[in-house]
């Protein structure tokens, strides 16, 4: 009579983990170019996101507000228009930004025979347009209210980010038959500690100064894809791209009277706006 063999999985967070910036903010930039906004409906959001990058501030408040802000985006559209929006933006976009080396990751553990999942806190249907995309098994992300086939803009539960993240995978995993401690999870952010922690096989991906420090002292790998650490992760309509420079400069220069840390690194970035915004 043969041992049993546990069901393994990998579970992958998606933005800085997968990819450099944020995956919801290419989808932004997708449907804006395809005549869904105008830059005035996506203005502030751009604004508030290029302040998250810089600052990395990720508070789960800010989190929550931000996935809600986007989310609302969709209020009124078609299930079916997004699905293909997301699948055109998956391949055109945000497929060709995904890091090399964490494509090898995921095909190791397909070889190993290992189910693979992304974990995010961008839309469901997004999520699982990437996983298909990369053949993997599974995505799980956050939940938009459908009413009559069109999305009301506003969320099922919980935002998918820290804790949620863990109680999602746990269910899957109860679900599907997975052992937590034979698996693997893989994370840029201290903010996913629960989801690494919470399996047996945790990894740091181009992780965050928090995040690189926790390693250290629990011993976990660490892996860091990033080839420079510039920030071009965030991005503006071009109609846009003048006014918001001159809006985040006038707002650095005052900052910076107040010695304020964080200004100094919107400074930092300032030069390089115009040319990422179009990117």
């Amino acid at each position: 009579m043969s041992a049993h063999v546990s069901k393994r999985a990998a579970f992958f967070d998606v933005d800085k983990t997968l990819l450099p910036g944020s995956s919801l903010y290419l989808l932004a930039r997708g449907m804006y170019k395809r005549g869904y906004y105008t830059w005035r409906d996506i203005a502030g959001f751009a604004l508030a996101q290029l302040t998250f990058r810089v600052t990395g501030a990720e508070g789960r408040r800010g989190m929550e507000a931000a996935r809600e802000s986007a989310l609302a985006f969709i209020e009124g559209k078609s299930q079916s228009d997004i699905l293909q929006l997301g699948h055109d933006i998956v391949v055109e976009v945000i497929g060709p930004r995904i890091y090399p080396g964490m494509r090898r990751v995921i095909d190791l553990h397909h070889a190993e025979g290992d189910k693979t999942y992304l974990v995010t806190a961008a839309p469901r249907e997004l999520a699982e347009r990437m996983a298909a995309y990369l053949g993997m098994d599974g995505g799980l992300g956050t939940e938009a209210e459908l009413v009559d086939g069109r999305y009301t803009g506003r969320l099922l539960g919980p935002v998918l980010h820290g804790p949620a993240k863990l109680d999602a995978v746990t269910k899957l995993a109860a679900e599907q038959g997975i052992d937590l401690r034979d698996c693997s999870a893989y994370s840029d952010s201290l903010n996913d500690r629960p989801m690494l922690e919470g399996v047996g096989h945790p990894v740091a991906v181009n992780p965050d100064r928090q995040l690189r420090d926790l390693a250290r002292q629990r011993g976990w790998p660490v892996q860091d894809f990033r080839k420079h650490r510039r920030l071009w992760l965030f991005w503006l309509p071009a109609g846009v791209a003048g006014g918001a420079a001159t809006a985040v400069t006038v707002r650095v220069v005052a900052r910076q009277r107040r010695g304020d840390r964080e200004s100094v690194l919107l400074a930092q970035t300032k030069e390089r706006l115009r040319g990422w915004l179009c990117d």
